[in-house]
């Protein structure tokens, strides 16, 4: 794979989603739960998609379980709680794995296409972010502990490129 427009993921409804309709968008993609102490980044990411969407940026929350259990329910009752603890109206997809065999494609195309440290491709816990150009590239990779602020600039840059 070439970009992240030849992926495809469902919405957390259900409904299927070609990653191919946010051609020429910047997109930050992040792995997301509801019960972990990075949670409340969801009110960075809903300012970032407030701040920056109008613009082109497009904001894509990926709930996963693989950390500590912190996101066991339903997509339903994850959809719930986003929009209601944190106004999230930025897209949010299907619960995924992120690691291992039955991770999510777009993810390990993501994690090949910007290692962490030490090259390092397993994603280590929730809240990694991913910013990927107009171009459908990867620009970079962000650890949990980045709060979405801090992105600003890099956002700014991949809007103006």
């Amino acid at each position: 794979m070439s970009s992240i427009y030849e992926f495809e993921a469902q919405q957390i409804d259900g409904a299927p989603v070609s990653l191919a309709q946010f051609r020429g968008k910047p997109l930050l993609i992040v792995n997301t739960a509801s019960a972990c102490g990075f949670t409340p980044q969801f009110a960075g990411l809903q300012e970032l998609h407030r701040d920056y969407g109008a613009r082109g940026l497009v904001v894509l929350g990926f709930p996963c379980n693989q950390f500590g259990s912190q996101d066991p329910g339903s997509n339903a009752e994850i959809a719930g709680f986003c929009q209601k603890n944190y106004g999230v109206s930025f897209p949010m997809m299907q619960k995924i794995e992120v690691n291992g065999s039955n991770a999510h494609p777009l993810y390990r195309w993501l994690t090949s296409e910007a290692p962490g440290l030490l090259g390092s491709k397993a994603i280590k816990w929730n809240f990694t972010k991913f910013l990927v150009g107009k171009d459908g590239r990867v620009i970079r990779r962000y650890a949990p502990q980045d709060a979405p602020a801090k992105l600003a600039k890099d956002i700014e840059a991949a809007l103006a490129a």
